[in-house]
């Protein structure tokens, strides 16, 4: 590296190293800071093999330095990240506000409520991450309910319920209690008696058309003023299955004249012929709209706190009807915006998901293309940096953009350490080799000595990028072999002195055995690519995160039979 960019590396190394030592008793660990460095400054990646050694001679400076003499070092170059060390050892920094009127309850108590159409993607995500660390940090209780009351328009999925309380598990979080709306038709239809028997409901036989064109002039429509007894035995007949769909309708009686149209006179169960794909649920045809069934499982699981989007509002006003009535008090709700994910071209939408796999232009949940959690799983992405992404958005009602790189850089604080190295050269050139040593030995990591080298027989020829290949007479370093000149369409072994990178800038590549490589597909979110490994990656059991250098993080997914490997690709 030039001196130019030695010196910022060196600047950026020291801060972290600072940030890094006053968080743990004064000593700078060189191997923890190199992850957000790398994640922080993208631009360091091209000298990967330079920067851990000038971050490791950083650390070491900076852990000679008594504490006081590191705080102030951090307040003269880095004020702003003191601050946040600061704001952090007093616990004011957590990115989620603290739940509104908490200490009034003895036990914070939430849920998740997903709609079981399919397994999750990243959008939904959110949901558990944010219920999920807020329950951790109160120590609460957390239910998984699934609202599958819509056999029709918003048809449940059998494969989804197993799919999306995996898709809990791997973002780090274990629901106390799992529920299926479709479980409790005879829960609902008790409220909905009472609730009749309060004057809250009534049957109502108008069009849908029809209502609407008396609800939105504000005019009661002609069934509002029946009696209770009446409406308790047509409900009845729509328990029993007595009634055809859009025949019937039940009701709350809220304000006719309500300012909000949507809020009057909403309709809290209908008729569907369609049987629910769960065999326990599939005799009922009564079924109550979203509204009613998770307000009426709200107060009887006791939620406390809710956490919904901003275009559910309605949904809380619609509910504090039901609630008055039976004088309940309804949770506290903290309202969310949209969030929106860059980098991918295929829409963040259950069912647009679902359509693209059934036309056959995704090859399943798991399709590194798709923004699923099951692609993110299957690229070796971990959840908890999901989850860590999702968490640092925030609560805010305005639209939140989640940038991929965040969750990138999360996982790669994670498995950087753990993840050995490799070589996988994508668009290959090979050049004959002239005298250099049989073996190359590049190690295992760069941060951990103690894991040894790889040894890699080189042959009479290697695989090189074309990009790499450096102009006739000029010289390249392949990485664990040594210093090679390009002259006659070869390479021409010239020596190991690394003086030849550090002081003269021959640029440092990484390079695989022509005769021996190992066949790798890699898939990637913008298409597969076909490459050549070194030999060793046939060593690796699946499930294996590698980084193959200047190439980026992948999860090896399968060693097949016919000497290839399908590896998924992570991110760089």
């Amino acid at each position: 590296m030039d001196d130019e960019t030695r010196e910022r590396v060196e600047h950026e190394a020291e801060i972290h190293a600072l940030v890094n030592a006053l968080a743990h008793d004064g000593t700078a660990d060189a191997g923890a800071i190199m992850g957000s460095l790398m994640g922080e400054n993208p631009d360091f990646r091209e000298h990967g093999d330079e920067v851990p050694g000038v971050a490791a001679a950083v650390a070491e400076k900076v852990s000679d330095l008594d504490p006081e003499g590191q705080e102030r070092r951090l307040s003269a170059i880095a004020p702003e990240r003191l601050a946040a060390l600061g704001a952090a050892d007093d616990g004011d920094d957590h990115p989620l506000p603290d739940l509104p009127n908490a200490e009034a309850f003895e036990e914070i108590r939430m849920r998740l409520a997903p709609n079981p159409n399919g397994p999750w993607h990243l959008g939904n995500a959110r949901m558990a991450a944010v219920i999920g660390t807020y329950t951790d940090r109160y120590d609460g209780w957390m239910c998984c309910r699934f609202d599958d009351t819509d056999p029709e328009t918003k048809r449940p999925d059998l494969d989804a319920y197993d799919a999306i309380l995996n898709a809990i598990t791997y973002l780090e979080f274990e629901p106390d209690e799992a529920i299926r709306a479709s479980d409790r038709l005879p829960t609902y239809y008790e409220y909905a008696r009472e609730l009749i028997d309060r004057e809250g409901a009534y049957t109502c036989s108008c069009s849908a058309a029809d209502f609407s064109e008396l609800k939105n002039a504000g005019e009661a429509c002609p069934h509002r003023d029946k009696s209770a007894s009446e409406t308790r035995a047509e409900f009845d007949e729509m328990v029993e299955g007595e009634v055809d769909p859009g025949e019937r309708v039940l009701r709350v009686r809220t304000d006719i004249t309500h300012p909000n149209p949507a809020l009057r006179d909403w309709v809290a169960f209908r008729m569907i012929d369609t049987p629910h794909p769960r065999e326990a649920a599939s005799e009922f045809r009564c079924w109550p709209l979203l509204d009613f069934q998770s307000g009426i499982d709200d107060h009887l699981t006791g939620i406390t706190h809710i956490v919904r989007g901003i275009d559910l509002q309605d949904s809380a006003k619609r509910q504090r009807f039901v609630y008055d009535y039976f004088d309940w008090t309804y949770p506290e709700v903290i309202h969310w915006g949209h969030i929106n994910v860059d980098a991918y071209d295929v829409p963040m939408s259950t069912s647009s998901i679902k359509g693209l796999i059934e036309a056959g232009d995704l090859d399943g949940w798991d399709d590194p293309r798709a923004p699923t959690l099951a692609s993110l799983r299957r690229r070796g992405i971990r959840g908890e940096a999901i989850t860590e992404a999702m968490v640092a958005l925030g609560t805010s009602t305005n639209e939140a953009d989640l940038s991929m790189s965040a969750i990138y850089a999360a996982n790669r604080e994670r498995i950087d350490d753990d993840a050995d190295r490799a070589f996988l050269v994508q668009d290959g050139i090979e050049r004959t080799v002239i005298g250099s040593p049989t073996v190359g030995e590049p190690p295992v990591h760069p941060d951990h000595d103690e894991r040894g080298v790889r040894e890699i027989q080189v042959g009479g020829a290697v695989r090189i990028e074309a990009e790499d290949l450096p102009p006739n007479g000029e010289r390249v370093w392949l990485k664990g072999l040594g210093c090679m000149r390009h002259t006659r369409d070869a390479f021409e072994f010239v020596g190991t002195d690394i003086a030849a990178v550090r002081e003269e800038g021959v640029p440092v590549i990484h390079w695989v055995p022509a005769d021996d490589a190992r066949p790798v597909t890699l898939r990637r979110p913008d298409g597969d690519v076909e490459g050549t490994a070194e030999p060793g990656i046939a060593a690796y059991d699946s499930d294996t995160v590698l980084q193959f250098e200047r190439v980026g993080f992948a999860r090896i997914d399968a060693q097949d039979d016919e000497g290839r490997t399908v590896a998924y690709f992570a991110h760089p």
